[in-house]
């Protein structure tokens, strides 16, 4: 039942964009009647944003997409062309299932890959392919466990795609933490695999800090659960992904920003 409301929202959406006015958009593009610019989002959502962004045209019909930011996070809004309504919160692409909130989300808040050290990571798939998405992953992570398999799978597809997996223990498993310090040590996805079939994890072999170098590192980029992946463009996605989903990902890069220069400024009511 949560699934089934935004996919009626999204129904309702679908429909051409002129459906939702008295007026419209006759032969001509949207933008042609219909315009919107940071400074007048930014009177629209003063109360509920710190700044605005960046406005260009959503892939949802009869919406401007703003980028907003609030508490430095950065987040999708959506203003119907009418600009008398803001949607905030998932929207579904009915075609494949796909978040599109959660995909502009991690759009906006990109982090810098090469920031990200990987001399600790381990290895899943090939040294030698083209592709590297890095995720930070906790040893008694029951979601981590699943997604393993489902990395092992885009592996076993495109051998172009590896892993690389950061230990990162949450507070909330109790053992994770003496566990991912022994894997750093061994560096064994053996011993990562032993731990999310809930083997018992010998103590670690050595001393090391790497553990909490990724805690806070993680923290620092705004991680704060697992798994989550960091793809090479540095888009960020937390939660679990089957291996479909990984590859569509990866296949689809992101928008580049775009700021309100690219969209027309207000010449009108733009009702």
């Amino acid at each position: 039942m949560k699934r089934l409301l935004p996919i009626l929202l999204i129904l309702c959406w679908a429909l051409p964009a002129q459906a939702f006015m008295k007026e419209g958009c006759g032969a001509g593009k949207c933008i042609d009647c219909h315009t919107l610019n940071v400074p007048e989002a930014t009177k629209l959502l003063h109360k509920g944003v710190d700044q605005v962004l960046a406005v260009r045209l959503s892939e949802v019909p009869g919406f401007w997409l703003v980028e907003a930011e609030k508490d430095s996070r950065k987040f999708p809004l959506y203003i119907d062309f009418s600009k008398k309504y803001v949607f905030a919160g998932n929207i579904y692409r009915l075609q494949d299932q796909s978040n599109i909130t959660s995909e502009r989300q991690s759009e906006f808040n990109r982090v810098d890959v090469s920031k990200i050290p990987v001399d600790d990571a381990l290895l899943l798939g090939s040294a030698d392919a083209k592709i590297k998405v890095i995720v930070f992953t906790d040893p008694e992570c029951p979601f981590c466990k699943r997604m393993h398999a489902q990395m092992q799978e885009v592996v076993k597809q495109d051998p172009n795609v590896a892993f690389l997996l950061k230990m990162f223990p949450l507070k909330i498993h109790p053992g994770a933490y003496e566990a991912a310090k022994t894997i750093v040590c061994d560096k064994s996805l053996e011993m990562l695999q032993n731990s999310y079939d809930g083997k018992q994890i010998p103590p670690p072999l050595c001393e090391t800090k790497v553990v909490d170098q990724n805690i806070a590192l993680a923290h620092q980029l705004g991680i704060h659960s697992t798994p989550t992946m960091v793809l090479p463009d540095g888009r960020v996605f937390p939660g679990f992904k089957k291996a479909a989903e990984i590859l569509r990902l990866l296949a689809s890069p992101a928008a580049p920003p775009e700021s309100s220069a690219a969209v027309p400024s207000s010449r009108g009511a733009g009702k």
